[in-house]
């Protein structure tokens, strides 16, 4: 568990979906595009009324001139009544692959020539050509087309007695996508290393009346693709992101024709078993419709786009966005880290929207969120587990030292606990029983140990209950001696008075248990107990696999050095003795009385040592 909740197994974590992220798999491809429809359907509905004209070939169109597809004479006659009704570049994505079986091909192919017709073409792997009238291509930059363009291997087209009339000829296929809805067209695709353009590009071009069309592609991609006075971004493959929210004048082939003052008009079919209608992120469209709006986004300048290195600075910013949650997490309070995690959500969010906004680029908001969100948890749940056990390795540590209040306290702020050692003023105390051989004695004779072992048990316990309920810490016992300190790991601002408050208390429930040991029948007992204030180091010590937490300096020394004066020689009448420290820091109520001078070890001048009582 310790290396699972490391930082280390964060990062990587944090790796293996930004690797996930590179390899770009089918799921993480299809969030990526659902989160780009949902920036598309922003855009607002436009209603081009007066701009380009669907002629649908529907039901009613059906009911009227009888099956489907109708003799190419009645093509002829559309094209005838749509020049009547003053119409402009005229488009069909119905495509005429096979001969006429009423012979209308000359007919009709004579009404193409003079109209500006623009025919459809569709690039299938079962298609039977394999070459199809193009126009010529420019290409500038460092990259080659043929290296990122969509490869098809085979055509689907018109007759040529058609195709050669036609004034343009483009095809009609969309981008594939893993859910199968149409978002984008190739502008440009590759079939025997022919370049062919899209039925939208080919329409731009003919209505420009420009003879070819230029394509900038770099190391990384396909840049853009030119038809002055159009520049039309394009994602690294070539393809040209549909805005599908326009709505146009439709019209159903066979009612009145309105004066359609210069209007484009793209024909299909929408009658019910005819043609499939095409699923878009807006609703089933029919193919006349999805060319339409590709070729309206074109003329508007619609960049939607992701440009070439937009996965680049995905990966990038969410790899640095990730990091720095992580190290938040691990080295910021709790409440600085959610600043952080939510800040950088916030960012990416924030940066997605602007750059779409301000200039229609598509970025991937949804897998940041994602790996942050996933960081974040990571790393919190690990730092949670480590601060957890560290309250625990802190209850376990101190629960037999301190009070549970005060346990309960460094577990809720570890930080008041400086492991490794500090620095500070302190109060300790040395108290161990006087006239314990006797005592020994009495139960060795009587071959009861147990006893012994239960009676110094006894002792201790209560002793220590009054340390605990002054704010003392139990350093360690030592067979029948106790060492206690204050104002470590808790600080305790009267730290001297506490310690010699709970020396009085010790002298006077020694007293009281002289009297219960006495009808046992045990012999007398008594308690020497020294007090010293002063410096030292506090911290735990020991080795990485066992250590305590102590305390040690000269200050130490000198209460161990009066607890053994205590009670003892001629000082037999003084159960409490202090040092000169910790007497100048009592309240006045507190009598010291001042009993000698005592030599310490390392020292020159003598300590003055008192007895004190309130």
């Amino acid at each position: 568990m310790k290396y699972l909740t490391s930082i280390w197994t964060t990062i990587v974590l944090a790796s293996l979906l930004i690797g996930i992220r590179v390899s770009d798999p089918t799921p993480v491809e299809q969030l990526r595009l659902n989160t780009f429809d949902s920036y598309i359907r922003t855009i607002p509905e436009t209603d081009f009324g007066n701009g380009v004209v669907l002629l649908n070939i529907g039901e009613e169109a059906l009911a009227k001139y009888g099956q489907y597809p109708f003799p190419r004479h009645q093509y002829a006659q559309m094209l005838s009544d749509l020049r009547e009704a003053n119409a402009g570049m005229i488009g069909f994505t119905i495509m005429f692959p096979e001969a006429d079986r009423f012979a209308g091909d000359e007919v009709f192919a004579s009404w193409i020539n003079s109209n500006g017709v623009i025919l459809a073409q569709d690039a299938d792997p079962d298609g039977r050509s394999k070459t199809a009238p193009y126009v010529g291509t420019v290409t500038f930059g460092s990259g080659d087309p043929l290296d990122w363009l969509i490869k098809y291997d085979g055509l689907v087209t018109n007759i040529p007695q058609l195709e050669k009339e036609a004034w343009g000829h483009g095809l009609i296929n969309a981008m594939p996508e893993v859910d199968g809805l149409v978002r984008r067209i190739p502008l440009v695709s590759q079939i025997d290393d022919k370049l062919y353009p899209s039925f939208a590009l080919e329409t731009i071009r003919v209505m420009q009346d420009r003879l070819s069309y230029t394509i900038k592609v770099n190391e990384v991609g396909v840049e853009e693709v030119i038809i002055r006075p159009f520049r039309i971004p394009s994602d690294a493959n070539g393809s040209f992101w549909i805005n599908p929210n326009y709505k146009f004048t439709e019209i159903e082939y066979g009612s009145e024709l309105p004066n359609l003052g210069g209007q484009a008009v793209f024909i299909g079919l929408t009658a019910k078993g005819l043609a499939s209608q095409i699923p878009t992120p807006a609703g089933l469209m029919p193919a006349h419709q999805i060319q339409a709006a590709a070729i309206q986004s074109i003329m508007d300048e619609v960049s939607i786009s992701r440009p070439v290195w937009t996965d680049l600075l995905e990966i990038l910013v969410m790899s640095i966005g990730a990091l720095v949650i992580v190290l938040a997490v691990y080295h910021l309070p709790i409440v600085w880290s959610m600043i952080i995690f939510f800040a950088t959500v916030a960012s990416s969010v924030g940066a997605s929207f602007y750059f779409w906004y301000e200039s229609q680029i598509l970025l991937d908001m949804t897998y940041s969120m994602i790996l942050y969100i996933m960081t974040f948890a990571s790393s919190s749940f690990s730092n949670f587990y480590k601060q957890f056990m560290l309250r625990q390795q802190i209850k376990k540590q101190f629960e037999t030292y301190l009070d549970p209040k005060q346990v309960y306290l460094l577990q809720k702020n570890p930080e008041l606990l400086r492991l490794g050692g500090d620095r500070k003023e302190m109060s300790f105390l040395f108290m161990d029983i006087c006239g314990f051989t006797p005592i020994s004695e009495h139960y060795k004779n009587n071959n009861d140990p147990e006893g012994l072992v239960e009676l110094v048990n006894e002792f201790l316990d209560a002793m220590t209950k009054i340390i605990l309920n002054n704010g003392g810490t139990i350093d360690k016992y030592m067979g029948d001696c106790i060492m206690a300190f204050w104002n470590a790991p808790l600080p305790c601002d009267n730290h001297a008075e506490m310690a010699v408050k709970s020396s009085i208390e010790i002298e006077a429930k020694t007293n009281e248990l002289k009297e219960v040991y006495k009808s046992r029948g045990l012999p007398d007992i008594n308690v020497g107990t020294g007090v010293n204030t002063g410096d030292c180091i506090v911290g735990n010590m020991g080795s990485e696999s066992r250590f305590d937490y102590s305390v040690i300096g000269d200050a130490v020394n000198l209460a161990a050095r009066l607890e053994a004066t205590a009670a003892r020689h001629e000082y037999v009448d003084y159960k409490t003795i202090i040092s000169s420290y910790t007497q100048e820091q009592l309240p006045d109520e507190y009598k010291c009385k001042e009993i000698g001078k005592i030599k310490v070890k390392g020292k020159e001048e003598l300590i003055t040592i008192y007895s004190p009582k309130l």
